[in-house]
């Protein structure tokens, strides 16, 4: 390669002018890399807003729907608690008392247990799940609980504990689960309900 003294003044001004134009391209390039990063940095952020808008979206619809779920087994709490005791003395248990929505806490305050009704002669408790639609994973859920029940309740303990499940409707053989886990399957019969077991049906106890 020829020295700078080697070189006329017109070569070094070519020289010059072509470095002065490869640098001025690779700021070009650079200008560009970063407006990239800066559209892809904003189109991040709005991604994020988007995926945070979207989940508060999504939450506030939970809690719509967990309130509506709620209201509905109200409703179907106030439905069935009138009828549970002519419906469960004629399948022969005298009962003496229905409570409304037990809870059971532990030391730190935490609901630990919840029954929605208890149906309670002298000798027997029936603890009724309110479902609007009742699912197998709802017929699992009350299963749990009426195993832990007495422990959650212990002033029931002395009583032979039998479950039940009532629903507005039952999701596809959820009825017919719960009755295969010896639960009494309440639904409704015109205005009221109606125990669907038939007369060989028999209870599971805890």
């Amino acid at each position: 390669m020829p020295t700078t003294e080697e070189l006329s003044w017109d070569e070094i001004k070519a020289m010059v002018a072509a470095l002065s134009e490869q640098s001025r391209r690779t700021e070009q390039a650079l200008q560009a890399l970063a407006e990239q990063m800066k559209e892809t940095d904003r189109r991040m952020k709005e991604t994020d807003r988007r995926i945070k808008e979207t989940d508060r979206q999504m939450k506030a619809t939970d809690r719509k729907i967990g309130r509506l779920g709620n209201r509905l087994g109200e409703f179907v709490e106030s439905m069935v608690e009138p009828a549970l005791v002519e419906l469960f003395r004629r399948r022969g248990l005298p009962v003496h008392q229905v409570m409304r929505r037990l809870e059971a806490m532990d030391d730190a305050g935490h609901l630990v247990c919840e029954v929605d009704l208890l149906v309670i002669d002298s000798a027997v408790a029936v603890a009724v799940e309110c479902k609007s639609r009742a699912t197998v994973a709802d017929v699992d859920e009350h299963l749990q609980r009426l195993g832990c029940f007495k422990q959650a309740f212990p002033r029931f303990a002395d009583l032979r504990l039998q479950g039940a499940i009532a629903a507005m409707s039952f999701a596809e053989g959820a009825d017919r689960y719960a009755y295969r886990q010896g639960l009494y399957v309440l639904a409704p019969s015109g205005e009221t309900v109606t125990i669907l077991n038939d007369a060989d049906f028999q209870p599971r106890e805890w």
